[in-house]
């Protein structure tokens, strides 16, 4: 019986460890095929192209404006990353402390966004922005974006603040410390670990961001994951290689965002607070 058991509980872990290898090889290998193509002068019906160039990647800079959107791109992000930083620290700081009524329901709003699939309340909003004046802008976009991005920073927040006690903050007061002092002195030090924790996953979401960005974006405010989009409607008329530059330059953007945010803060960091806190 306790062999039977062990090799039930053997097979087990095999059948995980083989489904989360076929898992990463079919991730790698679509890699693999993306940048391998984007070398390839041609490539039909063989396992390698027959010959490599690197002339894809000029082209496709020159035809899809690539600096132009690069640019664009990291305006929007760090525009909603400061802007979801203020709002939410602010926010999440007001719901951990204070008891109102109506919390609940407030909480409940916070929470839509992030259940409700972008679509849904994106068609709306878009319209909406559209009628102010501000649809198709680079501020119509940021604003698009903030709507899911700062009830996410007051949730991914509101753990931390809640386990930071009370009587530090009441004490500095009775030391003679301003609001403001209190909160840089006292409060920013304490919630440094949250806020890049928060900060860095609002990043990677608006990278990626692609309903909302694209239902408020114009020719002038697209960021790269919409420009991608295009590029891969556009493939009649763009030569396929040069689709497969722009999802390079996608990957490799987002990596560099990534491992940048990543020398700052740690992305287990959530977790080992959580686990502090239980």
């Amino acid at each position: 019986m306790i062999r039977e058991e062990g090799l039930a509980a053997r097979l087990w872990r095999f059948a995980i460890w083989a489904a989360v290898a076929v898992f990463v090889l079919n991730v790698v290998a679509v890699i693999a095929v993306v940048v391998i193509d984007s070398f390839a002068a041609r490539w039909f019906g063989t396992w390698l192209p027959p010959a490599f160039v690197t002339h894809w990647y000029s082209d496709a800079w020159n035809d899809f404006q690539l600096s132009d959107i690069l640019i664009v791109t990291f305006e929007i992000v760090a525009a909603v990353v400061v802007i979801s930083g203020v709002l939410g620290v602010t926010a999440a700081y007001a719901m951990a402390r204070r008891n109102f009524p109506g919390k609940q329901a407030v909480m409940l709003i916070f929470l839509a966004p992030l259940l409700v699939p972008p679509l849904t309340y994106g068609i709306p909003l878009a319209t909406l922005l559209y009628k102010a004046g501000l649809g198709g802008t680079m501020g119509g976009v940021i604003l698009a974006n903030l709507v899911p991005t700062v009830p996410f920073m007051v949730l991914v927040m509101i753990p931390f603040i809640e386990q930071i006690d009370p009587r530090i903050e009441a004490a500095a007061r009775v030391f003679g410390a301003s609001t403001f002092s209190l909160f840089i002195r006292v409060l920013v030090p304490l919630l440094l670990p949250g806020v890049l924790s928060g900060l860095l996953l609002v990043m990677v979401r608006t990278i990626a961001m692609f309903e909302l960005t694209f239902l408020t974006s114009g020719p002038t405010s697209q960021t790269l994951v919409v420009a991608l989009y295009y590029a891969v409607f556009a493939s009649g008329v763009r030569a396929g290689q040069e689709v497969d530059v722009m999802a390079v330059v996608y990957m490799i953007s987002t990596l560099i965002w990534l491992l940048i945010a990543l020398r700052f803060v740690s992305p287990t960091q959530i977790v080992s607070r959580a686990k502090q806190r239980a």
